[in-house]
């Protein structure tokens, strides 16, 4: 898959402001400063596309964009879908109220987004297995929404430490998980990561606009 076009579109306080839900939707959230912006423009060629900040908590909005792709055969058409940045969770430096307007707001755009095809999950490749990550992706177990993992900032610690930090996570998922999602390992500097998971939209778009018909007989 190639991106050919990502424009930004709206930024919603409430699922109820976002676009109209008439194209296939992927999510991508993680704890506050793991990088997801960084990750975002890297798989959309686009430097400046989502806002990157060194302060956490600068999302606090639902944030569509536009993306058009193209699988690069000749005449067929391209593949439009949204890609949206959503707010960190677990940030501490708000006000409690707040946090729970966050909560409600992430959870009722999860919970009742009809068009959201899968969320992307960021984890801090850098870091030991955080509690707070592995109790939000049961919460979307509970939800049953589908989700893979991107362990992100592979580049900013060394490859032995990032394999066992990954390996740790997925360890820990396999204490109560039969079955594990789909991982990626993941570098917005170096765009490590980022053919695997295009391959992996354009396969569940593929999937979304053209199922297959059941047997017949």
């Amino acid at each position: 898959m190639q991106i050919v076009s990502a424009t930004y579109v709206i930024s919603s306080a409430d699922v109820a402001q976002c676009p109209k839900a008439d194209r296939p939707e992927y999510a991508f959230i993680g704890r506050s400063n793991v990088g997801k912006s960084s990750l975002i423009n890297s798989i959309c060629n686009q430097q400046k596309l989502a806002k990157t900040s060194s302060t956490p908590g600068k999302t606090q909005l639902i944030n569509h964009f536009s993306i058009e792709s193209t699988s690069g055969a000749k005449g067929v058409p391209r593949t439009k879908w949204y890609l949206v940045d959503l707010p960190g969770y677990g940030y501490a430096k708000i006000s409690q109220s707040s946090r729970r307007r966050w909560e409600q707001m992430i959870e009722n755009y999860l919970r009742k987004r009809e068009s959201l095809v899968n969320v992307f999950v960021l984890i801090d490749s850098r870091h030991s297995p955080q509690k707070i990550d592995l109790e939000f992706i049961t919460q979307l177990a509970n939800w049953e929404i589908p989700f893979t993992i991107a362990f992100t900032k592979s580049d900013k610690e060394k490859p032995g430490v990032v394999t066992r930090n990954v390996k740790a996570f997925l360890d820990a998922m396999r204490e109560t998980w039969q079955f594990l999602p789909p991982s990626f390992v993941t570098s917005a500097t170096k765009n490590q990561g980022k053919d695997e998971i295009l391959a992996f939209i354009a396969q569940c778009n593929e999937t979304v606009l053209n199922p297959k018909a059941p047997d017949e007989g």
